[in-house]
């Protein structure tokens, strides 16, 4: 059997996973250092990728790709990592029922961004789904 997913259910999936993820982490860094809470959960997800990569054959030697490629690949590593540390951080201090909403602040980032840098069609449904979460999340955290 074939399964292949649309990109609306990867995302779907994602924002379950996302869910899930806020909740564990919440419990998990209660009591240890959030920086530590991060790296073991960085350690996690690169032997679970690991695992599905050699699952699949999908190991490859990387190359291709442009100075321009790596370069942005490399800083959304880093920009990930502090992602990562900001985020338990403030679950750690925060209730996980605001600090998960207001991360998502970043759906609203990115909509402008992809309009500003990308070139992505700016479109209403797009404003007023992007003003919708930052309401949301202003709502929440006032």
């Amino acid at each position: 059997m074939n399964l292949t997913l649309s990109w609306q259910s990867f995302a779907v999936l994602s924002a379950v996973f996302a869910a899930m993820t806020a909740i564990l982490a919440k419990v998990g860094v209660a009591h240890m250092n959030s920086n530590m809470a991060t790296l073991i959960r960085t350690v996690v997800i690169l032997m679970v990728t690991a695992l599905i990569i050699s699952a699949r054959s999908e190991w490859q030697k990387p190359s291709g790709g442009s100075w321009v490629g790596w370069t942005c690949l490399l800083a959304s590593g880093v920009t990930t990592g502090l992602s990562w540390l900001c985020y338990f951080r403030a679950l750690q201090l925060g209730p996980v029922s605001v600090v998960a909403p207001v991360d998502k602040l970043s759906v609203a980032l990115v909509i402008v961004s992809g309009w500003l840098i990308l070139g992505e069609p700016f479109t209403l449904k797009g404003a007023i789904g992007g003003a919708l979460v930052v309401i949301g999340s202003l709502v929440l955290i006032l």
